[in-house]
Order: C-alpha cells, then structure tokens, then sequence
C-alpha cells in the first residue's frame, strides 16, 4: 500500500508543479483588483476600485491564474492517469478523462435532481474536487493497466487493445458513480453536522475545525466544514460577516485568522526542511518545486503544491501538519487575533483584512506566524530524518547527484538501444517509466540484465530494487532516452 502511495505521489508532481505560478499570477490579480475577489456589495463597503486600467489588467490576471486552480480536478484526473499507467500511455489519461466527466456530469445538482425526481443533497454541489480527480484517475489507469492488451473476437478487433480501456473504464465509473451517489451525500452530511457540534467550543472549537480542514483535503470533503464557518449554513457567515462589516467585533473572524501563520511560514518553513532533508545529489532538483510553492502559499495562501507534494509520499506527516495546523489556530485565535481572508490565507488577504473594522490585533500575525515557522521546521526535519520519510529528493536510491551524468552522446537511440539490449531485448520488458533523471523499468527474467553493457552507454548506473525492477540512471536528458526507448520496445 505504501508503495502504492508513493507511486500516486510521484504522480501529482506534473499537476502541481504547475499550481505555484497559477496562484502567483492570482496574487498579483488580487494586489491589482482587489474589488475582483471581494464582490460587489465589499468592493463598495471598502472603497475597492471596480473599474479601470488596473481593475481590468488585475481582473485579466486573477482569471488566467484561476482557470487552472479551479480546475484542480481536472488536472488531478489527467496527471494521475497517466502517472500510473504502466508505460505512462496517453490511452490511460483518455480513459482518466472519460471517467471525470461521467462523475461531473451524472453527480451534477441538475442531473441528480432529474434523475430523483427531488432537489439534489447540497453534496453534490461539491463533487468537482481533488478527491474526485484523483478517483478519476486511479480508475482510467487501473482500467488501462489491466486491459490494454485486451485481444476481441474478429468482429469486434476494432475494439481490442487501447481502445477498449476507455469503454471499460465508462462502465467502472458508472458502477462508481452508483457508490458515490450513496455514499458522497452521507459523508458530507456527516460532517456538517461534525461542524455544528464544535460551535460552542470556543478556540478549541476553531482548533478542531482547521485540523480537520487539512485533514479532508485530499479527499475534497473539507469544504463541508468549510460551509458551516465561513458561510450561512450554520448561521456564522464567518466570511460574510467580516467582510460585510456586520458581524461581532471579537468574534468574526475567528474561522479564518488561525489560517494565515501556517500558510504564509508555517508551510514554506516545511519546505525548507523537506530540502535541507533531501539527499545532496536531490536538491537542485527539489529546489525548484519547494521555492515556487512556498512563495505561492506565503503571498496567496495557495497550499496545495506543497501539499500534494508530500501527502501521499509521506501521509504520516500530512496527519503531522493537520495536528499543527489546529494547534496553531486553537492559540491564535485564544490571544485574541481576528483577520480574515476573501480568497486564502496568504500575506495580501492579510495585509487587505488588516484595514477592516473587524481586525482585532492583525498586527501580532507576523510574530505568531514567526514562530510557527520555527516550530514546523523543527518538527518536520526531526520527523522526517527519525522516521526516514519519502519526501521528495529522499527516494530509496543512491547519492548521487544526477543532475551531472554526462552520456556517451548525444545520440539517444544508440543509448536506448545499449540500454535494451543490457536488459535482455523488448521481449524482457514488461513496463517503462521515467522520473526526473531515471529510467523507471519493470522486467521479466532479472538474469538476463547485463548492467556492464547497460553502463557502457554514458548512464551513471544501474539500481535493482527487486528481481523485477530495474532502475537506470540517465540524468536531466532522460525524457528523450525514454522516448526513444518506447519506440525500440513497440
């Protein structure tokens, strides 16, 4: 299962190493035209400009950064389909996408309505989520996997192969759809009502809320918490109210201030530790990754590319920070502090939130969030090196640094062709892969591996996990290795 996991991990890197500049390019839209994101009853309570030069250029930006942060499902559904799939084949993010769209549509308010004859359970309004993504995913890669070599009858040949995975997949995703049309409603329902029971409780209360908020996101089920605080389902409107200046000074806010320490230091000194953890010959690599996602979540609260960068490598730690994160809430919200965020809680709902008539104390967020910053990366680098974490840069592999290893030349299908023929010809492969800098393969007969011929293409070396894994390393120019690898292998 751990291995499963890691796998999974390894597969949302592509999504989300895109997700930074997004929320970057969101930042600089909300900085620009904070009138955007407030809406038009706050623009005009707050003197936010709705109109003009740098409301539409601030506009321009908050839309492009959103069209792909919006869309976090989607990306999850494609990213993990084809990350994997066996031998990282387009069919299986086909048949990744297929199956998203069977769960956006026929889980729909409208379609679910239609279908039962009643209005939909408010669950279904949230069924485009990462959770979902991901399920897509899993299935159109499972579905692949398993069925790409499917052989039909000469009167249905035209099906057979690749092509079948995505009809397969449609009828998976529909028997999925039956359990998440019982189930998603449930769950959601269960934790509202979870959101209620913790209402009375004060700061413990706010501390319990946001653990769990963490807790559900990968799952996408946090906003179910999310719409009992922030907005009307439970009579708070946290958000609303604190921004619409109409609720209790002391007390708006209270569901919203405890996000800003962790998001703007808190997780980008959890960066910083995952790199000083990383191996040596790793962290250029990680480097990369790591800086662009902790500046997007110090500047927009934007979480998610460092979440998703260690949440299924190293789940015990994700449980680690959503402990934090309560703890921080739970004392944050007990000094007295209140602030509040329209978009997420990064330094410009921070400083924006800081002028309104409901902030209470903004100002101690800096040294709060100062110290939560120390405290997640003591706790991150100990746990991490106690417990000999995946993070990212930490793979069970050697130490060297990949980033340097210079092939023989520069022609790649003289290099695949020695690789192929060190592991005993395409008919001893039974899967490619490749990462940053490696060839990722899973073989047949491991006594057929000649690891003398393999290294005498330029490759650094060769690592064997198992008797069926075969792990080769090319450095920064493998994708075109791999490349032409596959093309050998067909």
């Amino acid at each position: 299962m751990m291995k499963y996991l890691q796998k999974l991990g390894k597969s949302l890197m592509l999504p989300v190493a895109v997700l930074p500049v997004c929320g970057i390019l969101m930042g600089i839209g909300y900085i620009l035209a904070p009138g955007v994101m407030a809406g038009a009853a706050v623009a005009e309570l707050n003197g936010y400009a709705t109109s003009g030069f740098l409301y539409t250029l601030g506009f321009f930006f908050i839309k492009v950064g959103g069209a792909i942060i919006d869309n976090m499902a989607w990306l999850f559904a494609i990213g993990v389909g084809i990350g994997m799939a066996d031998d990282n084949d387009g069919a299986a993010a086909l048949s990744a996408l297929v199956a998203m769209l069977l769960f956006q549509n026929i889980l729909s308010s409208g379609v679910v309505s239609t279908l039962t004859g009643a209005e939909a359970d408010p669950a279904f309004g949230k069924i485009n989520n990462q959770f979902i993504g991901i399920l897509a995913g899993v299935i159109g890669s499972t579905c692949y996997n398993k069925f790409k070599s499917t052989k039909l009858p000469d009167a249905l040949a035209f099906f057979s192969g690749k092509r079948a995975v995505a009809i397969v997949t449609t009828f998976v995703s529909i028997i999925a759809c039956g359990i998440l049309f019982i189930i998603w409603p449930m769950l959601y329902g269960l934790l509202v009502k979870l959101g209620e029971s913790i209402l009375s409780l004060g700061a413990i209360g706010t501390g319990i809320y946001t653990f769990f908020n963490r807790l559900l996101i990968p799952v996408g089920l946090h906003h179910a918490l999310n719409s009992v605080f922030w907005f009307d389902v439970a009579g708070i409107n946290d958000l609303g109210n604190f921004w619409g200046n109409t609720g209790v000074y002391g007390q708006t806010g209270m569901y919203m201030t405890g996000f800003f320490p962790f998001m703007m230091v808190g997780l980008p000194a959890a960066c910083l530790a995952m790199y000083h953890t990383a191996k040596p010959g790793k962290k250029k690599m990680v480097f990369g990754l790591l800086a662009s996602a902790a500046f997007c979540s110090f500047l927009t609260g934007v979480t998610e590319p460092i979440e998703f960068a260690f949440m299924f490598l190293a789940p015990g730690l994700y449980v680690v920070h959503a402990l934090l994160a309560g703890v921080t809430a739970a004392i944050t919200v007990a000094l007295p502090v209140r602030a509040g965020f329209s978009f997420s809680g990064g330094a410009i709902d921070w400083i924006l939130s800081s002028f309104t008539p409901m902030a209470e104390n903004p100002w101690m967020i800096l040294p709060i969030a100062v110290v939560v910053g120390i405290v997640y990366y003591l706790v991150f680098r100990i746990v991490i090196t106690k417990f000999n974490l995946k993070t990212p840069g930490r793979e069970d592999d050697d130490d060297l640094d990949e980033t340097k290893v210079t092939l023989a030349n520069n022609d790649y299908t003289q290099i695949a062709t020695i690789i192929l023929e060190g592991l005993g010809g395409k008919e001893n492969i039974k899967s490619i892969d490749n990462c940053i800098t490696r060839l990722r393969l899973e073989i047949k007969d491991y006594t057929q591996v000649n690891e003398k011929k393999i290294k005498s293409a330029g490759v650094a070396g060769v690592i064997r996990p198992s008797k069926t894994d075969v792990q080769v390393i090319v450095g920064t120019q493998v994708q075109f290795v791999a490349d032409e690898f596959k093309k050998l292998c067909k």
